[in-house]
């Protein structure tokens, strides 16, 4: 007003010069602190904070272009986008100017790392199913506890419906859940480590993030099932009801018995695979995937160092076993010893007789550490009658018909290496030979698992323990 200036008049502004333009333009960079907050102070906050930013494109032409394009975005009023985010996004690799959504962190992350494909297929089901539908709209460093928790409340809330459902008395909705499947406890921990150990890459390695959500997201206790033996009690219970006690169930002495006499005589090509499993133990792909050199009938001992494993539906992979522990030497008895033997020699028949078209070796491909693959030729011990590898999921399918033809309760492969680990115990085995013998990292791992069961064994071994002192006094009811 009449000339003369007043500081209660107009806004507080500020010009900045910006990196020229590839073509030699000059760019400049014009704003005004938003105006409930707008002062000589917050003005020269907001440049600085926009020269700060600029800052961190160093030398890199190309972060220097994204961090201008992201100023220049900005609408008037909004604020700069925070220094250390910026900051965060460019040691990551990722666009400076662009939040990174979960879904295109998990992404990345997930086909950039080195690991083993059967757990990266896992890892990518855990992304598909669960985390890009409930998580993935949102960015990254806005992440929450409860964003989380909130994802595993719907998965329980939709196990609840697909049990009532099923429970229902109404036949469409039972259909409408058919095949379905619940989320098991065990298997939301299993989802909620997927995402825990990609969020703490985004800290460590991408430093995308300074803390992690999903560490201390509450779920249900997943306990490990109660493993338990086919007494006769229970047998008649199944033939009565048709309800199996339990989803470990092993077989007594006496069952695994009449299992490799009934194999012995209708599937001998499988049947020293199926002995060598209830007998000592292996994994199902560990006991396919030794080699000719690696069974010793002198020293009666056999080493288990790979496993033939089935990826992507339908191609054989030899791998190594997954961890140190799971690389053993394991004893055999004579009786498996002899097995052995006459397996060698069919196995020389068979061959003879096939001439050339019997393969020396198995060519196969092996994952290696760094991600890449590498094609051995491969002697193994076990082998079709062809000369090829086994596929595993045959091998289960042939051991679940043979399991129904002989009439024997039901149980998997898997079981079978349940029972090697009872009848250790019954022979005076402790629960560290046990570990050993399976290969456990964990020595937790043998005793969650086995405790319960052994001690049906111990109880076994106390009665006949018993009946062995002589009494004289007569027997009450």
């Amino acid at each position: 007003m009449n000339g003369a200036w007043r500081s209660g008049h107009g806004i507080w502004a500020y010009q900045l010069e910006l990196p020229r333009a590839s073509d030699g333009r000059r760019r400049q960079l014009r704003r005004a602190p938003h105006a409930e907050k707008n002062s000589k102070a917050a003005a020269l906050a907001e440049r600085d904070l926009a020269r700060g930013l600029l800052f961190l494109a160093g030398d890199d032409e190309v972060a220097r272009e994204e961090i201008v394009a992201m100023l220049r975005a900005v609408r008037p009023g909004m604020p700069l986008p925070d220094r250390d985010t910026v900051a965060r996004r460019l040691r990551a690799g990722v666009c400076a100017a662009a939040g990174v959504t979960v879904a295109e962190y998990l992404t990345t992350w997930v086909d950039g790392r080195q690991i083993d494909e059967k757990t990266k297929a896992n890892y990518r089901g855990h992304i598909r199913n669960y985390f890009v539908p409930h998580l993935g709209h949102l960015a990254l460093d806005r992440l929450t506890r409860a964003h989380i928790t909130a994802m595993f409340t719907t998965v329980t809330t939709r196990n609840a419906a697909i049990r009532a459902a099923r429970n229902s008395t109404d036949p469409s909705e039972r259909a409408g859940v058919r095949g379905q499947k619940t989320v098991s406890a065990a298997s939301m921990h299993r989802i909620r480590a997927t995402l825990r150990k990609a969020l703490n890459d985004a800290i460590v390695k991408d430093r995308l993030l300074e803390f992690n959500p999903a560490t201390h997201v509450e779920l249900p206790t997943a306990e490990r099932p109660i493993a338990r033996v086919w007494t006769p009690a229970r047998v008649a219970q199944w033939l009565a009801t048709g309800v199996v006690p339990s989803s470990v169930m092993v077989w007594t002495p006496e069952q695994a018995g009449a299992f490799l006499d009934y194999v012995q005589v209708h599937d001998l090509d499988l049947y020293p695979v199926f002995a060598f499993i209830l007998k000592r133990g292996p994994r199902r792909g560990e006991a396919l995937g030794v080699r000719a050199d690696q069974i010793d009938r002198h020293t009666a001992t056999a080493v288990i160092s790979h496993q033939v494993a089935l990826h992507g539906g339908s191609e054989l992979v030899y791998k190594k076993v997954k961890t140190r522990s799971g690389d053993r030497i394991i004893a055999l008895d004579t009786d498996t010893v002899i097995d052995l033997g006459d397996y060698l020699q069919r196995r020389a028949a068979q061959k003879a007789a096939a001439g050339s078209a019997w393969p020396h070796t198995v060519r196969m491909r092996t994952p290696m550490p760094d991600g890449g693959d590498v094609y051995v030729d491969v002697d193994l011990f076990f082998r079709r009658p062809d000369g090829g590898a086994w596929n595993p999921d045959l091998v289960s399918e042939r051991f679940q018909r043979h399991v129904r033809h002989a009439g024997l309760p039901p149980v998997g492969i898997h079981d079978g290496r349940h029972a090697a680990a009872t009848f250790t115990k019954a022979a005076g085995g402790d629960l560290k030979e046990i570990q050993e013998l399976l290969g456990h990292s964990h020595f937790v791992t043998t005793a969650d698992t086995y405790t319960s069961l052994l001690q049906e064994v111990e109880r076994v071994t106390a009665e006949r323990t018993a009946r062995l002192i002589p009494r004289n006094r007569p027997r009450t009811a």
